[in-house]
């Protein structure tokens, strides 16, 4: 399942935040690549350990764990520190699939790589699309400052080359508590409906404003309990 995670920072909160990290010094891309991907990969990237990651990163967090759709749609057990990459004029990202695990430098912990995610921060390039393989062909992305998409890490995917400007993203990976895409989806469509039947009614998360939306939230519910590992 592939998702559009609308104004997970507003717009202009994400260009002011692209253009404060623009500022700092940058590292060769390769930093957080394996063999394979860094011979495709030509970008850069924001060290980690940097002041600046460090501050975006914080905000990024607090705007992921404020998105009810993120959370929706990935049932997140573990989210990476969120990284930052830039590609001016000339550079591009070849087709490449994520790495299956990551260790976090911080605390040591492995994550699997369920779900990756790419947050957009700049809006003033050509190129630079992200295009990803499905099932219904290769799609491309080019999205506002402060959208992100959320897709499979098993997906085949590339950054198309920069031809003007620069674009800005951060970019993460997350560990579900379902690890099953199939699942997810279910899930997601089961918690939207939910969601919609509820505004519809002014009722609370709960269910409570509508029989019929209770009853899914108790089906929902039971299958998270029978999916999360």
């Amino acid at each position: 399942m592939l998702t559009i995670i609308p104004h997970v920072l507003p717009r202009d909160e994400a260009l002011a935040l692209g253009r404060t990290i623009a500022a700092a010094d940058w590292v060769d891309g390769s930093v957080t690549s394996g063999p394979a991907a860094a011979r495709v990969k030509r970008n850069r990237q924001l060290p980690e350990d940097g002041e600046a990651a460090r501050t975006a990163r914080q905000r990024v967090q607090q705007a992921l764990s404020a998105s009810a759709l993120f959370l929706s749609a990935a049932l997140p057990r573990a989210i990476y520190p969120p990284l930052f990459n830039r590609y001016g004029p000339g550079e591009h990202y070849g087709d490449h699939v994520d790495n299956a695990l990551r260790i976090d430098p911080a605390t040591g912990a492995r994550l699997r790589t369920d779900l990756s995610a790419t947050l957009f921060l700049s809006e003033d390039y050509d190129g630079g699309e992200l295009t990803i393989a499905g099932d219904f062909g290769r799609m491309a992305y080019k999205l506002a400052a402060g959208d992100m998409v959320l897709y499979p890490a098993t997906s085949l995917h590339r950054v198309n080359e920069v031809t003007r400007g620069e674009r800005i993203c951060a970019f993460f990976w997350v560990e579900s508590l379902v690890r099953d895409g199939a699942a997810r989806e279910v899930l997601f469509d089961l918690d939207q409906t939910i969601q919609a039947l509820n505004a519809r009614q002014g009722g609370s998360g709960g269910g409570g404003g509508d029989p019929q939306a209770l009853r899914l939230t108790r089906v929902y519910h039971n299958l998270v309990r029978r999916w999360a590992g």
